[in-house]
This record gives C-alpha cells, structure tokens and sequence, in this order.
C-alpha cells in the first residue's frame, strides 16, 4: 500500500514538472529530505525516485517557456567554484576506488542546487520551498518525539535507512537544523489550529532531536535557542518557552540520556571523544601532505595507518570542517567557509531591505530563522560528518532566492517611505531596478 501511495504521488506530480520546472525542485527537495520511499517495503524502496525527477526537471528547464534566471551572487559564485575543486580533487584522490562514488553523489546535489536557483522566480515559489524543507523533517520531529516521550526516553530516534539521517546523530542535526524554519511557519500562518498544530510539531522535533542522543545536536540546540532569545523582540515569551522545553526534556530523559551528555565534560574519559580527536589530526595531517586533500571518502582505514597519530583508531571525521580539511585540502575548507559566510551575509541584506516595510515581514522573518538554521548546523555539524547534507545547501538555497525575488536586477522590488516628507499613513511605491 505504501509503494502505491508513493508512485501514485510521484507520478502524479511529474506531468506538471514538463510545464512548470519549480514544481519539479520542490519534488526533489521533498524525496531528497524526507526519502519516503525509505518508509516503504517494495518495489519503491529502491526506485531511482530523485535521478528521475532530477532528469524530468532538467528537461522542463531546457523547454519550457517559464523564466530561468541564476542569479549571480557571492554565494552562487563559490558554490560554483568549490564544486570545481572538489572535481580536482577528485582526479587526485588518494582513495581513486571510492572517491568518484561520493562525487557523483554530492554533484548531484550541487547540480539540482543551481537548477532550483534558476527555476524559483516567485514569492510564492520561495514560500512554496520553505514549506517543502519545513515539513519533509517535521513529520520525522513530531514522530520522533512522541515515541521519545511514549518510551520515556529510552531509545533513540532514528531515519530511513539508506539516507543521510539513517542514523541517530544525522537525524538530529538535520532536526535541529530544520526547526527554526517549522516556527517560521507557524508565525506565517492565519488558522489558529493550523498554528498550534505547527506549535506542537516544534516542540516535539525539539524533543526528538534531545531523544537521538546526540552531544552535537544538544549544542547546536543551545547555541540556536541563544540567538533566538537575543535577537527576539518578545524575550520573556522566548524564554519561557525555551524553560518549559527544557523542563519537559528534563522530566522524560533518563539517566542514561544525562549520563551521555555529561560526557561533553570528561571528553578525555570517552573514548568516542577521544577518536574523533584522532580523526581531526589525521584531516589535518592530510591537508598538509597534500595540498589539494586527499579527495572524498579520504578517512578510511588504510590511510589512517599512515596519516592518524592512533593509526589503528579509525574513525569518520565526526565534523563538517574537518571531513572537509581532509577530503579537499585548506583551500576547499576556505571555500566552504566562504559559503556559510556570505550565506548569512545574504541574509543579513534581505533584513535589512525589509526593514520596515510590514508587506515583507514574511521575508525577513525567513531570512532571520534561515540564520539561525545555519547556527545550528555550524555548531552540530562540528561533531558530525554531513558536510555535504542536501538539507544545509536548501537553507542555502532559501536566502539566495529571498535576494533574488527582492533585492537583484529584475526583481519586483518595494520601497517604504517614511520620514516628514512622507505621507500621513505609510505607503509602499513599487519600483523595478534600471
């Protein structure tokens, strides 16, 4: 029943990417995050589902007649660029046997990154997107939670299999990473149910990502929920919030739960710790061997019995920054860096163009819960190997359209006058760039 349920969505959709490309990105978006058709045990769980629509939304973008525009930011420019380096290094790669598997992977998802840039033209679109990103992990959040609850805690909260939240440690970063952006929904809509519903689904992914046992995402966590309170406007009701949270993981989580995340303090004590450790010194090691890194899949056990100081304590690097030190070198962490910064320089931009102007509140409240997506994808990301997630590149994605659709030449743009030389009543004047 459920592979009939997943077919008959997907290829009910597709007829209508031939016309309309975008649909076709907000369809690869959904089966790229939530993999639903991971949750099934037929002929759909291994059906190409995002190669096809991947193929059908190419297609749509050669013929159809709607806009393509990329638009040509800092942050377009270097992803570019950076998926011109990692294909260097690739052809230099010290683990040749591995390292294309990983590429045609991560290409793919850099490949449909510039597509969805091109096709999403519209507000509406944009608003469309963060929905897609918003919900295809908040039913895993609200799922996750209530079990985490209903079994005390006890057990970890898990994703498909086969996807990058297969396991306990990526489903809460990816949780964590997707919150703000369910609380951006629920600020955007105007039915009172379908807010509290949206309430509720925010404070079980909070719970759920708390049930993965994860150290990583409880620091992200705490680094997000500190950001939001400064820079909420409403902070007695921000806090609180943040308090009953707290109090009910608190109450649920067992002494297991606590005994794990004290860990953080005796990190010489644990042995996992202690192993990430070793996996960061030989990235470092790497890189500075080889100045174009050592290409993907670089942390395997063969290299680590010549780059680790522990070589037989192998480990995945168990961090965005080092697994890419050590697949690609100084300069592919500089780039990727470069990445997050003018990312959330982005952001900060479309703020400030929407200071003021009460018709692009939505916008700016998506650019400022986007930021603080990436806070919690930085800070849990430092103890977990997902550098190349599709869900950081579609928070990306998010602030670049949000530029594209407000701020850069060709978008429709609206100007708030305020001021003695205004009107009695505030007015906005539509204006289109020369």
């Amino acid at each position: 029943m459920r592979d009939i349920l997943i077919f008959g969505i997907i290829f009910g959709i597709l007829p209508f990417v031939f016309k309309r490309p975008a649909i076709g990105a907000l369809l690869f978006t959904w089966v790229s995050l939530m993999n639903p058709h991971r949750l099934t045990y037929g002929a759909a769980y291994d059906f190409p589902f995002a190669a096809l629509i991947g193929a059908v939304t190419t297609i749509s973008l050669l013929f159809s007649k709607e806009p393509k525009r990329l638009p040509v930011t800092p942050v377009t420019i270097m992803l570019l660029a950076f998926a011109a380096w990692f294909t260097l290094t690739s052809f230099f790669a010290l683990e040749p046997l591995l390292v294309w598997r990983e590429w045609d992977r991560v290409i793919k998802t850099f490949f449909m990154v510039v597509v969805t840039l091109m096709v999403v033209n519209t507000e509406k679109d944009v608003k469309r997107f963060a929905w897609v990103v918003a919900l295809s992990l908040g039913i895993y959040g609200l799922k996750g939670g209530i079990f985490t609850l209903a079994s005390g805690g006890h057990y970890r909260v898990y994703g498909p299999d086969g996807s990058y939240i297969g396991e306990n440690n990526g489903m809460a970063l990816a949780l964590v990473t997707a919150l703000p952006i369910i609380w951006y929904l629920h600020t955007q809509v105007k039915y009172r149910l379908l807010s509290l519903g949206l309430i509720a689904m925010c404070v079980f992914t909070a719970v759920s990502a708390v049930g993965s046992y994860s150290r990583g995402a409880l620091l992200g966590g705490m680094a997000m929920l500190a950001f939001l309170w400064l820079k909420s406007p409403k902070k007695l009701p921000t806090a609180i919030a943040v308090i009953f949270i707290g109090v009910l993981i608190a109450s649920v989580m067992p002494d297991a739960w606590f005994d794990r995340m004290d860990t953080i303090n005796d990190y010489k004590e644990d042995s996992s710790a202690m192993g990430r450790i070793n996996a960061w010194q030989f990235a470092i090691n790497v890189a500075l061997a080889n100045p174009l890194g050592g290409g993907f899949n670089v942390f395997s056990p063969r290299l680590f019995l010549i780059y680790a100081p522990d070589p037989l304590g192998y480990h995945v690097a168990h961090s965005i920054y080092f697994q890419v030190l050590g697949d690609h070198g100084f300069v592919g962490l500089a780039m990727f860096l470069l990445i997050m910064f003018f990312s959330w320089r982005t952001g900060t931009r479309v703020i400030r163009f929407c200071a003021g102007n009460p018709e692009l509140k939505w916008a700016s409240d998506l650019a400022r819960m986007a930021q603080v997506s990436i806070i919690g994808y930085a800070v849990s990301g430092a103890f977990l190997s997902l550098a190349y997630f599709d869900l950081y590149y579609d928070i990306i994605i998010i602030l670049v359209l949000l530029e594209k659709v407000l701020l850069l030449p060709g978008a429709k743009k609206t100007t708030w006058h305020t001021g003695p030389l205004a009107a009695p009543a505030q007015y906005p004047v539509e204006q289109r760039p020369s």
